[in-house]
């Protein structure tokens, strides 16, 4: 691509699907250009396995599945890339410029690397997320997924490791990948999923502490981990119906898609 006697090699990631009816042309934080397309979204079925799944997000396990193989693990990218990214912030503040002058190769240089760094965890996490995203799209031919809205952790002593979960960025790719390839995807209100008995739909009477890792049930005895307990509450909820829990669709369900 030329033009004014500017010539550029362009790499393209993909395929164009179909023409484009835009594009968006920007600068990332490394002064690397790209081009991002606007086209058609195009579904690509996947067999049907006459499977159903329930996910709930967290802490500790970025997502906490109604079925023991589908679990997310804590990659914890970023707590790994936290001592390269201080020292090269040390770099930066030992070279910052004052205020009116030009910043010096060395604060350049630092400022880079910091940039690099930063987008590298960016990278692991999509990377982590769209696998296990397509893994369980793959397996399952609906999944309830609890429509959380991580915005609170900020505000609680979890803040740094929700922030490096990145459960916002998991969720999306999520359902993104099931709309691409034809599942059904079913968003489900948060309210209460640590509380109701995924078994009998019991409520208990007080909110459980975030250190509580089991869910008791008062009304039918059953005791589990409290995030699976919270997966299967987000399958039932869907209107999956009882042996979803199995891991079996028990049936075309009624559809209850999120816009």
């Amino acid at each position: 691509m030329s033009g004014r006697g500017i010539v550029l090699t362009v790499v393209w990631s993909r395929r164009l699907p179909d023409q484009p009816s835009s594009v968006r042309v920007y600068r990332d934080s490394l002064g690397h250009w790209y081009a991002s397309f606007v086209v058609p979204a195009r579904v690509e079925p996947l067999p049907e396995t006459g499977r159903v799944i329930g996910a709930d997000w967290g802490v500790k396990e970025i997502a906490t599945t109604s079925s023991d193989e589908h679990d997310l693990p804590h990659a914890e990218h970023g707590r790994k890339a936290a001592r390269r990214l201080a020292r090269y912030q040390r770099m930066m503040a030992r070279r910052r410029p004052a205020q009116g002058q030009k910043a010096s190769k060395g604060y350049l240089r630092a400022r880079k690397h910091v940039a690099r760094a930063h987008a590298k965890v960016v990278r692991q996490r999509q990377d982590t997320a769209r696998k296990w995203a397509k893994r369980v799209v793959r397996d399952h031919d609906a999944i309830a997924v609890e429509d959380f809205r991580p915005r609170f952790l900020a505000r609680t002593s979890m803040a740094r490791k929700a922030a490096d979960a990145a459960i916002g960025a998991t969720k999306h790719a999520l359902v993104e990948m099931g709309r691409k390839h034809g599942r059904d995807m079913r968003l489900v209100h948060p309210a209460h999923t640590t509380m109701d008995c995924g078994w009998c739909g019991a409520r208990a009477k007080h909110r459980l502490a975030l250190s509580e890792r089991t869910y008791t049930c008062t009304a039918c005895g059953v005791s589990r981990p409290r995030d699976k307990n919270s997966a299967h509450v987000v399958l039932v909820r869907a209107g999956l119906g009882p042996a979803g829990v199995e891991g079996t669709r028990p049936g075309r369900p009624r559809d209850a898609r999120a816009a």
